[in-house]
C-alpha cells in the first residue's frame, strides 16, 4: 500500500476544488466528493513510496517554510484506459524548492515513482479518478468554464495507505500536528 507526502491549500482553494467534486459528481462523473471521507481533502501530492519511516516524518516536521502562493490552472488528463482528470498547479520557484526539500527528505524511502521524482513530477489537484473514456467529454464539460484561481499552499500532510489516515505534519505557521504513527518502529 502507499503512502504519501501532500501538501495542503488555503481554505478559499480547498472549497473551489470541493465545488467543483460537487460539478463533476451533479454530472454523474466519480470523485473525491463521491467517498465523503474525511481523509478527501484537496491536495498536491509530492512525494510517494511503498514505506514512509516514522525517522521520516519527524524530518518532515522540520521543514519550514512560509505560506506559498500558486496559482489553480487548467485541466489535465493523467492515463488512458482509465484516465484522471486533474486541475494543474503552476509551479513557482518556491513550489519547486519545497517539492526538492521534501523529495531529499524522503529518498531513502523503499518505492518511489519516478512521476513524483524532481524534474519529472507534474503538480495538480486531483478532480476525478478513473473516468470512463467514454465520459471524459462530460466531466471536461462540468468543470471547464472554471477559470484559473489563486491559492496558498499552507500545510504538509502524510497520508498512509495500508492504514488509511491522514495528519497534518506541519503548516506554514511551525504547528506540528500529531504524528499517529510514533509507536511504529524505525526502519535503517
Amino acid at each position: 500500500m502507499v503512502q504519501s507526502v501532500e501538501l495542503l491549500l488555503d481554505d478559499a482553494a480547498d472549497a473551489e476544488i470541493r465545488r467543483q467534486w460537487e460539478s463533476l459528481a451533479q454530472a454523474g462523473v466519480t470523485g473525491p466528493s463521491a467517498h465523503r471521507r474525511a481523509t478527501d481533502r484537496p491536495h498536491i501530492t509530492v512525494a510517494v513510496a511503498h514505506e514512509i519511516w516514522p525517522r521520516i516524518d519527524r524530518a518532515l516536521e522540520r521543514c519550514a517554510f512560509a505560506p506559498i502562493p500558486v496559482r489553480l490552472g487548467g485541466l489535465l488528463i493523467f492515463g488512458k484506459r482509465r484516465p484522471i482528470l486533474v486541475r494543474h498547479v503552476v509551479p513557482t520557484e518556491s513550489l519547486l524548492a519545497l517539492h526538492r526539500l521534501i523529495h531529499r527528505t524522503v529518498a531513502p524511502c523503499p518505492g518511489i515513482p519516478a512521476n513524483v521524482r524532481p524534474d519529472e513530477w507534474t503538480p495538480h489537484v486531483t478532480l476525478a479518478r478513473r473516468v470512463p473514456v467514454t465520459g471524459l467529454g462530460e466531466a471536461i464539460d462540468a468543470v471547464a468554464h472554471d477559470r484559473d484561481f489563486p491559492a496558498t499552499v499552507v500545510g504538509i500532510r502524510r497520508w498512509d495507505g495500508e492504514q488509511r489516515r491522514a495528519w497534518l505534519v506541519t503548516d506554514a505557521t511551525g504547528r506540528t500536528g500529531p504524528s499517529t504513527l510514533e509507536d511504529v518502529e524505525d526502519k535503517q
